[in-house]
């Protein structure tokens, strides 16, 4: 076999399932993850030439453990040796783990390496850098770039993470129906805030953390198949997958916003809506609602429309309001007063969020909001001073120059009245 795509394929596809297992082994991060590089190796030197295993994970979860323990018998010469069911033979084992793959045994593994990666010690920062490097493999390199600060800043930050791991002493026992509930919430949190990591970039860096955002639906997926029927994580991946679907069309030429009912929906990538409107469909036939369906459900009304004018702006308000009261929060009262704005207009979404002026007072979007309602109410001083003050906050170039834009129009619109004034 000349084409080694796929044994990148293989490997990326069965590193959660082998670094879990060898984790569990070996209890200790450092020593999982090079035991499972040191798999790959091996991996890339037979795999072409005999093709692939039966089973590619319980064959690096063996070769992984197996190379390990040598490592260790020769660093501790003096110590006794594992037992020979340890380092039994690859051939006779790997049937035995094949068979407990798709079993709850190698789904507690699976979880537990994805919470150890966002034990709530962490602050979420390390949390998505340590999920990046232990969970989905990226090197340090590659994580340092999607979050656009050195090597060694990253190095330093991944190092703590795992110090800090060390010192929590995460149990590794197989976790409680209580526990798992439990851990599947901070995992699907922790999957949420690598996509908003990716998808919050814009211009010149949108290509770059783009992976970030395609990282985060292959993890989405991924804790799906370990739990297919439960309803947010479906509405999560659905949600990921709708929202990332419009990336072709969110920015121009010239790295610039292009907001959603200005954007060429035909640039939309319609087999990742399709997917998404299956999910959260079938999400919502299970009847137990919740933040990430409510979420996927307004991502999909905006899906459905082939105008912005056909947009189910009501149902969206409804939507909001729900989410409101799941996840009581600012930012989503501020993300409800747009689509207020389309059902009730500019004045009812004004005094929607005049009262969030205290808790969003170092927030970009809130005055980028305000002033698109005063300009619609034709009170242009106080939107400039609202613009103005977006402008401070923006956190890239490309908000910046879209409230520039704004500003444009408004000294555009207000020279014939100058004029008028001066005669």
């Amino acid at each position: 076999m000349t084409d080694t795509a796929w044994i990148d394929t293989a490997l990326t596809s069965a590193r959660p399932q082998a670094v879990g297992a060898l984790l569990r082994y070996f209890r200790n991060l450092d020593t999982a993850e090079e035991a499972y590089q040191n798999a790959c190796l091996r991996a890339l030197k037979t795999w072409p030439a005999n093709g692939p295993p039966r089973d590619p994970a319980a064959w690096l979860i063996m070769v992984g453990r197996n190379v390990a323990i040598d490592e260790v018998r020769r660093n501790r010469k003096q110590e006794a040796l594992p037992e020979e069911q340890a380092i039994s033979d690859l051939g006779d084992a790997e049937d035995a783990i094949a068979e407990r793959l798709d079993g709850s045994h190698y789904r507690d593994d699976i979880l537990r390496l994805l919470f150890i990666c966002c034990h709530p010690d962490l602050p979420a920062t390390q949390q998505i850098a340590l999920a990046l490097r232990i969970v989905s493999g990226l090197s340090v390199k590659q994580i340092a770039r999607a979050f656009l600060v050195s090597e060694a800043a990253m190095e330093q930050r991944i190092t703590r993470a795992k110090a800090r791991v060390a010192e929590a002493r995460v149990p590794f026992e197989t976790p409680g129906a209580v526990e798992r509930s439990e851990r599947l919430a901070a995992v699907a949190a922790m999957i949420y805030l690598i996509f908003n990591e990716g998808y919050s970039a814009s211009g010149d860096t949108a290509e770059i953390r783009s992976p970030l955002c395609e990282e985060a639906i292959r993890l989405a997926r991924l804790l799906l198949r370990l739990f297919q029927s439960e309803p947010e994580i479906m509405g999560l991946t659905a949600l990921l997958l709708l929202q990332h679907a419009r990336t072709a069309a969110r920015f121009d030429e010239n790295g610039a916003v292009i907001l959603l009912d200005d954007q060429d929906r035909s640039l939309w990538n319609k087999p990742m809506i399709n997917e998404g409107l299956a999910l959260i469909d079938k999400a919502m036939r299970h009847r137990r609602s919740g933040p990430y369906q409510v979420q996927a459900a307004i991502s999909a009304l905006h899906a459905r429309a082939e105008k912005p004018e056909e947009t189910d702006w009501t149902q969206i308000d409804l939507l909001y309001g729900a989410l409101e009261v799941m996840q009581p929060s600012p930012v989503v009262t501020l993300n409800r007063a747009v689509a207020v704005s389309k059902v009730r207009g500019p004045q009812a979404a004004l005094d929607m969020i005049e009262p969030l002026a205290a808790r969003l007072s170092n927030y970009f979007h809130y005055f980028g909001v305000r002033g698109a309602l005063l300009m619609q109410l034709e009170r242009n001083d106080e939107a400039r001073i609202a613009f103005d003050r977006a402008i401070a906050l923006a956190n890239t170039s490309a908000e910046a120059a879209h409230i520039r834009m704004h500003l444009d129009r408004l000294i555009r619109d207000s020279k014939p009245t100058a004029a008028k004034a001066a005669k």
